[in-house]
């Protein structure tokens, strides 16, 4: 049975680093110890949030339950021919993993480099960035399943991904809490440098033929001229979801702003840059008390030094009615609100 405390404070545990109490609060740092916890019908049955690196949520109120906070370390590696599949436990920090399959030189996770959070977090969020999403290299995971103690694995098709989703936020939510975490990936490299600023950058330091390291290079420098580290300054990153819209309505729109930012995708359908319209409404680098917009991007909400959730909330909501008064769009919040 883990260590279990009460009245814990959550300010360190949350990337917006926003002042917030877990009623109850333990670290989980082996299956055995989850197993161990719902075997006692008091915490299995009780409220429960499941947290790794806090990157990706909101606390507009305190958590009136359990708060468990997967730190499952290791590591592991296996070759079969070309196909390298490499497992990491649920607490391990995300770019970790991407520093350790790049010297490794296994190639997929490169175009996901520096992004916050843990192992635990990416395949229920189905993380992406620069044209690559997790489902690419996601090939299994074990998961705690809370009503009846058994551990499951769930293969890629299980997962029903979609645009930063998966089963684990929808029928699952609250009730898998992944263990580990196992990727597909390859010593044959096929390169992703089509997508935002990874070719340009890649053409100004003079690299025609890049490897995984080099891509990751530049990924990581792109992010952090971009976004802000958060421990100087609180956020969760991109704070909304790039919304995604017919074709007819993408032509409606770019008919009336020529410069809109757009991504086309298969079935008729474009991705829209929400930091654009975002900024097309003279939100970036607004500042409101201690809350505000990044000043080198607009999609980033950021704490600017004690700002409560729910003041960064009401600025998102304020955000999201700026942008469908102007375009007719409704943005949606990546990040969990809790």
């Amino acid at each position: 049975m883990p260590d279990i405390i009460q009245n814990a404070p959550l300010k360190k545990l949350n990337t917006f680093g926003v002042d917030a109490t877990a009623l109850w609060f333990s670290e989980i740092n082996s299956p055995e110890e989850l197993e161990g916890l719902f075997t006692d019908h008091r915490w299995k049955n009780m409220k429960r949030l499941v947290i790794g690196g806090g990157s990706n949520m909101l606390f507009t109120r305190d958590f009136d339950g359990l708060v468990l906070r997967m730190n499952i370390k290791g590591i592991s590696s296996r070759v079969e021919g070309e196909d390298i599949y490499v497992t990491a436990g649920a607490g391990v920090v995300w770019n970790d993993l991407v520093k350790y399959c790049v010297e490794q030189g296994f190639a997929g996770l490169e175009n996901l480099s520096l992004i916050p959070g843990s192992v635990g977090a990416s395949p229920i969020q189905n993380i992406g960035a620069y044209g690559v999403e997790l489902k690419d290299s996601f090939y299994s995971c074990e998961a705690f399943m809370a009503e009846t103690g058994e551990i499951v694995t769930f293969m890629n098709a299980d997962c029903n991904f979609g645009y930063r989703e998966s089963i684990f936020k929808t029928e699952l939510k609250g009730k898998a809490i992944i263990l580990s975490v196992t990727y597909k990936l390859s010593v044959r490299p096929s390169l992703n440098t089509t997508y935002g600023a990874i070719s340009s950058e890649l053409e100004r330091r003079g690299i025609k033929n890049p490897g995984i390291k080099e891509i990751s290079e530049v990924v990581s420098e792109i992010r952090v001229s971009k976004l802000p580290d958060p421990s100087t300054i609180g956020n969760a990153g991109s704070f909304f979801k790039n919304p995604v819209i017919t074709v007819e309505k993408f032509r409606q729109l770019q008919s009336s702003f020529p410069d809109i930012v757009h991504y086309c995708l298969p079935n008729h359908t474009v991705k829209l840059a929400a930091g654009w319209l975002i900024e097309q409404c003279g939100w970036k680098g607004r500042k409101i008390g201690e809350a505000g917009t990044w000043k080198n991007q607009a999609l980033v909400i950021v704490n600017h030094g004690n700002s409560t959730g729910s003041a960064i909330y009401d600025l998102s909501s304020a955000i999201i009615k700026d942008v469908k008064e102007r375009f007719g769009i409704d943005l949606e919040r990546e990040v969990n609100i809790i």
